[in-house]
Order: structure tokens, then sequence, then C-alpha cells
């Protein structure tokens, strides 16, 4: 099994499997990023549109919101949110994103960035996507030691799949040509946030 097909089958329950805590902290979590009213923004990994609302609320009707994902079923549950029509969907993989380069002023990757297979040919391709000035955001609800315990727990095709620690970020991050801003792992949160340019 592939990652496309392990988050397809679990498409049907994932809005279920989202904990009324991890909601709770995204207002938060996104109101801390500085989007503003007509921004352009792609959620990687969107999934079933969690973040859509919330994004949607601080950018407002002129702004362009794209939710990308591998997984069609998860588009699909996305879609039938009836979300505003600035609202855009695109089913690719984060390592060939269908998209222009210097296109957004936000890419966000909210939980899913430990499950891209190959992160630095990932990231390259956000960067790509990145204005200039833009700026890329990786964010969890949880800690990194949280986040890595709990995919080796289901194992599986997650079983491996992590956050690296701060330095190796700072790297990946640097030779992908962004310039990291910082990088914060507490007890409910993690954030790593770079700049194109």
């Amino acid at each position: 099994m592939n990652h496309r097909e392990y988050f397809n089958q679990l498409a049907g329950k994932w809005d279920r499997m989202t904990s009324q805590e991890t909601r709770s902290r995204l207002p938060e979590m996104i109101k801390d990023l500085g989007i503003k009213a007509g921004d352009t923004i792609l959620d990687v990994g969107g999934g079933t549109g969690i973040l859509l609302p919330l994004l949607y609320e601080v950018a407002g009707n002129k702004s362009k919101i794209i939710s990308l994902d591998i997984a069609e079923e998860m588009l699909k549950r996305a879609r039938d949110n009836s979300h505003p029509s600035n609202i855009h969907y695109v089913h690719a993989d984060v390592a060939a994103i269908p998209l222009a380069s210097e296109t957004f002023d936000f890419v966000i990757c909210y939980s899913c960035f430990p499950h891209f297979p190959d992160k630095t040919k990932a990231l390259a391709e956000l960067a790509r996507v990145l204005r200039s000035n833009g700026r890329l955001v990786i964010c969890h609800t949880a800690s990194r030691h949280e986040i890595n315990e709990l995919h080796k727990s289901i194992g599986d095709v997650i079983g491996n799949d992590t956050i690296p620690d701060e330095a190796i970020m700072r790297r990946m991050l640097s030779k992908s040509g962004l310039k990291p801003i910082e990088v914060r792992d507490e007890a409910h949160r993690y954030l790593a946030i770079a700049a194109k340019g």
C-alpha cells in the first residue's frame, strides 16, 4: 500500500478521527501566520478541508485558495463541504505540482509534511510555487515527538513518517532555496516557517 491508497481508505472517517481539542487549536495557529486579505494560499495535504474555512476567514473573498492532495477521496469530501467559489481543488503529488511558478503568498503544510516520501523534492516544488518573499509554513497541533511516536505506533505505510530534528529541517529548507525564519517545537504545536528570497 502507498500513501495515496492509505489516505484514500481513511477519507470516509477522517473528520471523525480529528479531535475537538485539535480543532480548537487551529484558529489561533492560522491567525498567528500573518495571512492578509487577498493573499493566495496553497493548502498542501488539505485532506477533507479542515483549514479551508479558517483560511477563508483571514484571506477573504478576494483571495485564491487551492487545496492540494494526493488522495482524491479526501478532495472529494472537501468539495462536498461546499466551500466558497474562490477555493479550488487540485489532485496531485506535492513533488510534482501542476501549477505555475511564483503563484502563492503562503504555502501551508498542515499535518502532512512527515508523509512526503521525498521531502527534498517536495520542498523544491513548494519553493518553486512560492512568490518572492512568500512563506512556507509546516505546522502541526502537537509536538514533533508526539507526531513521530504516533506514526510509529500506527505503523503500516506511515510508520517511518517523521518530522526531522531542527538542524536537519533548517538544512533541508535552506537547500531548497528557502530562508528558515523559525522552527518551534512546543507541547501542543510544531511550527517551521521559511521565506523565499
